[in-house]
C-alpha cells in the first residue's frame, strides 16, 4: 500500500478515538494561559502513547517530539492552539460545554485532536522518514501578546529548530474533505485602542456652560475613520472599528468624559506604525480644539500572518495528492488575526485552513459565536492532511 493511502486509512481507523478526544476537550473548555487539565490531558496522552515531549512552556505548553528512523532529515513542526473563549454554549449536544461561561468557539477542540491524531499516525510511519516532527501545544491564541511569542521567548526551540512550522485552522464556510490555501500576506495584524476623552460636563440644555465630550467623541469617530480610509496606501488592505461607547450622561446630563474601545487591523507593518501616529494625532487634535483632552493606548497584538510562498505552494500541491484537486480551495486574505503569525516572522511558516461544514447543509456556524458547530468527518481529513504535509516535506527533497 502507497503512503497516501495508508495514512488515509489510518486516519478512518482513529476516527472515532479523534471524535472521543475532541468530544473531551470540547465539553472540558479553559481560557486563555489558564489550560491546566487541557494540558494534562494531552500529556496523559503522550506518556501512554510513549512520545517524548518538553514541559512547560508558558505554564501550560507542551512541544512533542518524534524521531523518524535517523537525524538526517528536516524538522518539521506541527502547530496546535488549546485555550477556549470566554462564551456560553448554547449548543445541545452529549458533550455541551460543562463550564459555565466557557465554549470552544473558534475549533482549538479540533486542532488538538487532530494533532493527536496525526501523532498517532506518524508514530506508526516513522520508520518511513528522516528526520523529526515537532508537536507545539500552544496556550493563550486568544489573548494577547499570544501564547507563540511567550512560548518562543522561553525557549520553545533551543533544543529543536524547525525548517518549516506549518498550522491548521477550521474554516465554517468551508465543506468538510476541503482544505484551503493562501501564499504570503493572509491574516492582519491587529492593534487594540482605548480613548478616554475628556471634556466639562452638565445640564444638556445648556450647552453654553459645558465642552461636551459627547460631540468631541463623535468628531473623532468620524475624522478617524475619514483620514485612516484616505491616508491609507493604495492596495494595502486596512481595517478600522470602534464596538464600545460608553457616554455615561443621561438624556438632559453630558458626562464629563466618554470612551472609545476599538480595533485597527492592516496587512502592511509599515503602514501600521504610521497609522498608530495618525490615529493619536486626529484624537488629540479633535479633543484639544473643542476645548477638551484626550488619553490613548493603542496595544499593538499580533502581526501580519504571511503565508510562505514556496511553502504554501508545495503544500497545496502535496494536499491535491492526497484528497484531489476538487477539494483545494484557493482563499482571499481575512482581516481577522492570529498569534501563528509570530511564528511565521520567525519561521518558514504556512497556515492553512480546514472545511468543517457539513456537505449536507447549507447553514453555516461562525465561529465565536454560541452556536458554533462542526462536521466531525473533517477530523479524518485534519488528520490526514497534517500527517502527510509532515511526511511530505520531510521526503522532500527541496
Amino acid at each position: 500500500m502507497d503512503l497516501k493511502k495508508t495514512i488515509l486509512k489510518h486516519a478512518d481507523k482513529l476516527h472515532k478515538e479523534i471524535s472521543e478526544i475532541r468530544q473531551h476537550l470540547h465539553k472540558h473548555p479553559e481560557l486563555s494561559f489558564k489550560e491546566e487539565n487541557t494540558s494534562a490531558y494531552i500529556r496523559h496522552l503522550l506518556e501512554e502513547w510513549n512520545i517524548e515531549y518538553e514541559y512547560p512552556f508558558v505554564k501550560t505548553g507542551i512541544l512533542a517530539i518524534l524521531n523518524g528512523k535517523d537525524d538526517k532529515g528536516k524538522v518539521v513542526a506541527l502547530r496546535t492552539d488549546m485555550d477556549a473563549l470566554p462564551i456560553v454554549e448554547e449548543n445541545e449536544i452529549s458533550f455541551k460545554s460543562e463550564k459555565p461561561g466557557v465554549m470552544h468557539a473558534c475549533g482549538h477542540d479540533v486542532h488538538m485532536a487532530t494533532t493527536l491524531g496525526a501523532i498517532k499516525i506518524l508514530s506508526n510511519l516513522k520508520d518511513q522518514f528522516s528526520g523529526k516532527v515537532l508537536f507545539i501545544f500552544q496556550p493563550g491564541e486568544e489573548k494577547a501578546p499570544g501564547g507563540a511569542k511567550l512560548m518562543m521567548e522561553e525557549g520553545l526551540f533551543k533544543n529543536h529548530k524547525p525548517d518549516i512550522i506549518l498550522g491548521q485552522h477550521v474554516m465554517p464556510d468551508m465543506k468538510s474533505g476541503d482544505v484551503g490555501f493562501k501564499p504570503g500576506m493572509y491574516m492582519a495584524s491587529n492593534n487594540e485602542i482605548f480613548i478616554t476623552v475628556k471634556g466639562k460636563g452638565g445640564h444638556g440644555a445648556l450647552p453654553e456652560n459645558i465642552d461636551d465630550p459627547v460631540l468631541m467623541a463623535s468628531h473623532i469617530l468620524i475624522s478617524l475613520q475619514q483620514e485612516i480610509n484616505r491616508k491609507s496606501p493604495k492596495g494595502i488592505p486596512t481595517v478600522l472599528s470602534f464596538g464600545k461607547v460608553v457616554a455615561n450622561g443621561a438624556v438632559n446630563v453630558i458626562p464629563d468624559q466618554v470612551t472609545l474601545e476599538g480595533t485597527f487591523r492592516t496587512m502592511d507593518e509599515k503602514w501600521r506604525i504610521e497609522a498608530h501616529r495618525l490615529i493619536k494625532q486626529i484624537v488629540q487634535g479633535i479633543a484639544s480644539g473643542m476645548d477638551g483632552s484626550a488619553d490613548i493606548e493603542i496595544v499593538p497584538g499580533y502581526p501580519v500572518l504571511f503565508n510562505d510562498p514556496e511553502i504554501t505552494s508545495q503544500s497545496r500541491a502535496f494536499a491535491s495528492e492526497l484528497l484531489g484537486e476538487e477539494h483545494i480551495v484557493d482563499m482571499d486574505i481575512r482581516m481577522t488575526s492570529e498569534d501563528f503569525a509570530w511564528f511565521s516572522h520567525s519561521y518558514p511558516s504556512m497556515m492553512y485552513r480546514l472545511g468543517v461544514k457539513s456537505p449536507n447543509s447549507a447553514y453555516v456556524f461562525p465561529l465565536h459565536t454560541n452556536t458554533f458547530q462542526v462536521d466531525e468527518s473533517a477530523l479524518k481529513t485534519g488528520a490526514a492532511m497534517l500527517s502527510w504535509l509532515a511526511m511530505s516535506f520531510l521526503n522532500s527533497q527541496k
